[in-house]
Order: C-alpha cells, then structure tokens, then sequence
C-alpha cells in the first residue's frame, strides 16, 4: 500500500438525491470483534447510484458514508480482532452475523443479520472504515502490475458472479451464456471460462464485448436491434460452431435490466439452467410454464458468503480471472465526476476510488 493518509475524511449521503458532501476527521474506533481500515481503494457499483438516488432506500439512517467493494490494510483492531493488525484485506460486501441457522447452513450470504457496508453502516468512500472482522479475507502475495486497491473490486465484481457460477455447477464442457457484459456480467464470462466451459456474452454494447474475446469468451452477441428470436438464433449459432451441446445450457443474467430479464428466459431450453444475477426494481412478463415444459431450473443468487472469498481472491492471484483491463483507479476526490458518468453507458471498465 501507499503511505498512510495524513488526512482522514469520508464522502456522505446526506439527503436522497443530493450529492455526497466530504466530511472531515476520523472512522470511529473499533469495538470488540472489529477493525479500522486504512482503505486502498473503494469500488463504485451501480447498486450505490441507486442509493444515491433513493431508488433503493438504505437501512442505516442519513448521513452515511456509501461504497461496499473495499480493500484496504488493517491498523487497529478491538479485542478478539488483533489477529488482523497489519494485513492487507478484503471486506464482505456483504458481512454475516455467522451465528444464525442461514450462516450454520452455508447461506450467510442471506443472513437475515447480515451488515452491508454503505448500508447498514459506514462503507469505503473514505480514507478509513470501521467494521466487523468477520469474514475478512486476507490478501496475499500480489500478482505483477497489481496493487492492493486493484482488488476491492472482487468483494463484490467477482465474488457475486462467483456464487452464481459455483450454484450451477458449471463444469468442463458446458455451454454458458452471459446477458450483461457489465462489472458482474465480465467477471462470470471469465470464472465460467475457466471452470471449462464454453462462454458466449450478450450485450448492447460491442465495447463491452469485444474485449472480452480475449479472456475466455468464444462468441458474443450484440443484441441492440435484434428481436429474442433472432438472439437465440445467434447464440444457438455459436454452439453450433463451437461444438458446444444443444441442450443444458446454463444462463446468467448479470445486466438487471427488464431487456437482459427477458432475453435471458427467451434462451432458456431443455435442461437449461438460469442464474439471476442482476437486480432491477421493473417488473417483466414471462410465461412461468416455459420452467416445466423444458425441465429446466431457475435461481436468484444474491452476493456471496465469506467463505467463498479466498477462492476469488485465488482466481484473481493465479491469473484465470484478470481485473486490470477492465478496471480504472480515480481520486476519490474525483467522486462527482465518476457519479455524472455513472449516468450514462460512459467508460465500460469498473471504478475504484483511490483515497
């Protein structure tokens, strides 16, 4: 990490709607069972435009510090957390109480306990942060050209999608479709490809696309202007050429919009599988029978429990999932600027808030 900050301050919500305003002086100390976090880095994900809009109420009340991809270095640590001083980590983006029957079951990603960062307390977009030690992740030994705030993005760009892919089971040899080519959507092409199947992304945009060509994705489809039928079509092709199986197909929607909703059911065929990744507060219309006539499965799959972090973060460090071209660091200080992009379809790479 860079030297420590000589200044400690924190970007707030203050009124739904309205822009963060910078607060100065310190993170709280830690309690008991918590840590204080020098940050290193804060992605930015949709989900906190929606806070910032109020199309998605927090459950903490106002004012409140918002960002939950954070990676950062611990400096203090409260009783029974002292084991954290010093190391280099990665903080849940979502932080489960780990005592209740959805933790003592593998699914404390649901936690009905759970603390989100940016919404049930204080989150990254500031130089320090205060959380609970459970389920930290230490990071290790860096790969070449990356550094410790190039990996926030995993707590949830990549731990999210992860999830989704382990749910179903992806294995060498089948035949994945990616709706939404975003920050979820590019991350599940990449562990789906290196779980050994074969990938095909769909998006509107072909700077989305493209790159991934690159990193393990066989075919893409541009769906901008191209009806469901004419969609399947293309994606059916890609199968077909690549010798990838007809039937079992295994789709996720990661674009959380009512458009990649609809494509993505549209696709669905004989022992198919669908992962529903992204999140939209619209309603669509499908016709739920397509489920039974097909044999096929259908699953939500929200964030993803700390113990699946070090599997990420593995990902990451050996090479099979690449972040660096498709992220972006930007002073936090720059964080107006990054909110008005964040409004349209600007730069297609992943932000992450450098303090």
């Amino acid at each position: 990490m860079s030297e420590p900050h000589s200044d400690r301050y924190s970007w707030r919500l203050v009124e739904f709607g309205r822009p963060l305003q910078r607060f100065e002086g310190a993170a709280r100390a830690p309690e008991a069972g918590e840590v204080l976090i020098e940050i290193a880095g804060c992605g930015f994900c949709h989900t906190d435009l929606g806070f910032l809009e109020g199309h998605v109420k927090t459950r903490a009340d106002l004012p409140l510090v918002l960002g939950h991809e954070i990676s950062g270095r611990v400096l203090e640590a409260g009783t029974g957390a002292e084991e954290w001083i010093g190391k280099d980590v990665l903080v849940p983006a979502v932080i489960p109480c780990g005592t209740c029957e959805l933790c003592s079951s593998g699914r404390g990603n649901v936690c009905r306990n759970q603390k989100m960062p940016g919404n049930d307390l204080d989150g990254g977009f500031a130089t320090h942060v205060t959380v609970p030690a459970n389920g930290l992740t230490a990071i290790g030994e860096l790969p070449a050209g990356y550094d410790v705030a190039d990996l926030s993005v995993i707590a949830d760009a990549v731990t999210t999608p992860l999830q989704a892919v382990r749910r179903a089971e992806v294995s060498e040899g089948d035949f994945v479709v990616v709706v939404g080519a975003g920050g979820v959507g590019t991350y599940a092409c990449q562990i789906a490809a290196a779980s050994g199947a074969t990938v095909v992304a769909v998006d509107i945009d072909d700077a989305r696309l493209v790159p991934l060509l690159d990193h393990g994705v066989t075919g893409t489809v541009n769906a901008r202007g191209l009806s469901a039928r004419d969609v399947r079509d293309r994606v059916r092709e890609h199968a077909e050429s690549s010798g990838a199986p007809h039937t079992g197909w295994k789709i996720f929607e990661c674009s959380g919009t009512p458009a990649g909703q609809e494509t993505a059911y549209g696709l669905l065929g004989p022992a198919a599988t669908l992962a529903v990744v992204g999140f939209t507060r619209e309603k669509v219309t499908i016709r739920l029978s397509n489920l039974m006539a097909f044999d096929a499965t259908a699953f939500g799959s929200w964030g993803c429990p700390p113990e699946r972090y070090p599997e990420a973060v593995d990902l990451v460090t050996s090479g099979s999932v690449k972040l660096l071209p498709f992220i972006r660091k930007v002073p936090m200080s720059d964080i107006a600027t990054v909110i008005a992009e964040a409004h349209g379809r600007g730069d297609p790479r992943r932000t992450i808030l450098v303090p």
